[in-house]
């Protein structure tokens, strides 16, 4: 039985520099050796594709390497679950995270890695007033319990001033890493969506360019805020925002919108199969000679028997938009017309392709002129909120909804937002369900950022937390808003049994107690390292410990049996079994073996399923090496104690 501590890799989030190096083991064999990789060979066999160029293209600042190692760099923190301020704990699918989402992102690697379609964040615009995050390098868990005044260090939380001589490098630092990792957790048909103002706008196109590839820029969104302003201007008044969108894979779809009656005005054909445009078969515009495509110049037959070449007006040979082949096809789906036009007074056949309305969407713009703006969000979540001003800046749900559309079409996707603020998402994604009988998903993550009921800007919303008797953090407001969207939305749609709970889960340090002797005090640190858990932790913060580090879902489904007398917990139908009590005598060591072989067999999981137990707990190795021997003879391989 193989014990977990807190430097094994099973106790923290995945090792990202690990992996890498096993996926080049693969290509490149020669150039790994003991674990390290010799550049030079990898060089040699890369040959003239390593630009060693001392000035390259792209964004560098004083930082960059620091933050690039911060994504790789494995978090040993954890989440512990908080039921009491989830709503539907036992049944919900959605999650809400409370934490620095640097350490979040890297601690749902293993769970949620290429599974999440959608990413859509609006992250601090860098204006001089906005928080930003001073991630720690050596310690980022205890650097989050200082800035939350979980733990006592004096660190302050401060604005990012322009005074400051590092303006820009500051948000860089804090975006890099964020984007990194976030980019692990899209699925091979994900895109992320970025709420952005000019001020940082080249540099983030930039650092996406660089993170997910240039080749997956899928374009950049003028949003109009209905809130015209002269910030960020010297001569121009703002009267938009920008929204970058980046695709995981180069070839992921965009999906197209629905036509308003304005667009769907030029369908002004219409026969037994509905309402339609017609387009010239003829290319015309750009390459539309024959020697642009030669095969694309052939002769068709019209309707009286005419044989007709694709002749542009000014009399050179032209080109038709496709081969034979398809012609043929389109022609056989009822979608060529011909049509006798006069020219010139001669009369001549004219070749066309139908396109029909009916199930046609249109391509989006990158201009969004007619979503719901600013001030409407923020009048929508101040009367939400008893007419009180607690958030500043909201986006709109509409504007969530109509990325949803776009790129979250299947309604099982999971949808992320890691700079969770207002909750708009949480509402959006509810509110698409409510509308299309959708089963998405949401994880959001949000800082417990501390409020001060001194500052003019948070008293509002400092106050409110009083109200609600709850700390004074901008997480707890971001939950209350879930809840009362949740509300909201199943009064508008009373006869909507879809998901509008939530799970609540904690940043925190580990279950898993570190070596930390107390000099003055050796006798005292080895009686308590005889228990191998924090004393101050439940059963609840362990089992979802391991979820996270064996990679399961955190709302997969968790069963509970008392087998020889001891509570055991099959979690993932069987993946894995978990037995946390905290005395295991050598006569209760066969039942309770025997009776979690027999739930196995029971469950019958597809792959392989690992079986925990408190290391405390065995009466000696004996009882230890017998149980693990037990399960093992029965198939049950992976034995480990906590």
């Amino acid at each position: 039985m193989k014990k977990l501590t807190a430097q094994d890799a099973e106790a923290q989030s995945p090792d990202l520099v690990a992996q890498n190096i096993e996926q080049l083991k693969p290509i490149f064999p020669e150039v790994v050796t003991e674990g390290k990789i010799d550049f030079e060979v990898l060089k040699q066999l890369l040959g003239g594709a390593v630009d060693e160029r001392e000035e390259k293209y792209g964004l560098n600042w004083h930082g960059k390497r620091r933050a690039r190692q911060l994504a790789l760099t494995p978090s040993t923190g954890t989440l512990r679950p908080c039921p009491q301020d989830s709503v539907d704990w036992d049944t919900t699918q959605n999650l809400m995270i409370e934490g620095d989402n640097l350490e979040v992102l890297k601690l749902l690697q293993k769970s949620y890695a290429g599974k999440v379609k959608l990413i859509y964040i609006d992250p601090p615009y860098n204006t001089g007033k906005d928080f930003v995050y001073p991630d720690d390098f050596r310690d980022n868990i205890k650097n989050y319990l200082e800035l939350t005044g979980q733990v006592e260090g004096g660190k302050k939380i401060s604005s990012n001033t322009e005074s400051s001589g590092r303006f820009h490098t500051d948000w860089l630092n804090m975006m890099y890493p964020r984007l990194k990792l976030a980019r692990n957790l899209l699925s091979q048909a994900g895109a992320i969506f970025i709420s952005i103002d000019d001020n940082e706008l080249s540099a983030l196109k930039l650092i996406c360019d660089d993170i997910y590839g240039d080749e997956c820029y899928a374009g950049c969104v003028a949003r109009v805020t209905g809130t015209p302003t002269g910030g960020g201007f010297r001569a121009l008044v703002n009267e938009t925002d920008n929204v970058l969108i980046y695709l995981r894979e180069p070839d992921v779809k965009i999906e197209g919108v629905s036509f308003s009656e304005d667009d769907a005005a030029i369908y002004d054909k219409e026969d037994a199969n509905g309402k339609y445009l017609t387009r010239s078969l003829r290319r015309t515009g750009g390459e539309d000679r024959r020697e642009d495509r030669p095969t694309m110049f052939y002769p068709l037959t019209a309707p009286d028997g005419e044989s007709v070449l694709p002749i542009a007006p000014a009399g050179y040979e032209s080109r038709w938009i496709c081969g034979k082949e398809r012609y043929d096809e389109l022609n056989a789906d009822g979608l060529i017309e011909w049509q006798k036009v006069d020219r010139n007074g001669k009369s001549s056949w004219q070749v066309y392709q139908k396109f029909y309305l009916e199930g046609r969407l249109k391509q989006p713009s990158n201009l969004w002129a007619e979503l719901e703006g600013n001030k409407k969000a923020t009048r929508d979540l101040k009367a939400m909120f008893d007419g009180e001003k607690v958030f500043g800046f909201p986006k709109p749900v509409g504007l969530i909804r109509h990325i949803l559309q776009l790129s979250a079409g299947d309604k099982s996707s999971i949808i992320l937002d890691f700079f969770a603020g207002s909750g708009t998402t949480a509402h959006a994604v509810m509110a698409h369900n409510a509308a299309d009988g959708g089963a998405r998903r949401y994880i959001l993550v949000q800082l417990p950022e501390p409020l001060d009921p001194e500052n003019k800007d948070q008293k509002t919303a400092a106050d409110f937390c009083d109200k609600l008797k709850k700390p004074r953090n901008i997480a707890e407001l971001t939950k209350e808003r879930i809840r009362r969207a949740a509300k909201k939305i199943h009064g508008e749609n009373p006869m909507f049994g879809g998901d509008l709970g939530f799970r609540v889960f904690k940043l925190a340090s580990s279950n898993i107690r570190e070596w930390d002797p107390n000099r003055d005090d050796l006798p005292k640190t080895l009686a308590e390292s005889v228990e191998h858990l924090k004393s101050d932790r439940t059963e609840a913060d362990i089992l979802f410990e391991l979820l996270i580090k064996l990679g399961l879902d955190l709302t997969v489904p968790i069963e509970d049996r008392t087998i020889a007398g001891k509570a055991v917990h099959s979690i993932g139908s069987g993946t894995l079994f978990v037995c946390l009590a905290p005395q295991i005598t050598a006569a209760q060591v066969e039942p309770l073996a025997l009776g979690i072989v027999a739930w196995h067999k029971q469950l019958a999981p597809a792959g392989a399923t690992t079986v925990v137990f408190r290391d405390s707990a065995f009466a000696d190795d004996v009882a230890k090496t017998n149980l693990t021997a037990i399960l093992q003879q029965h198939g049950l391989e992976s034995v480990r104690s906590l």
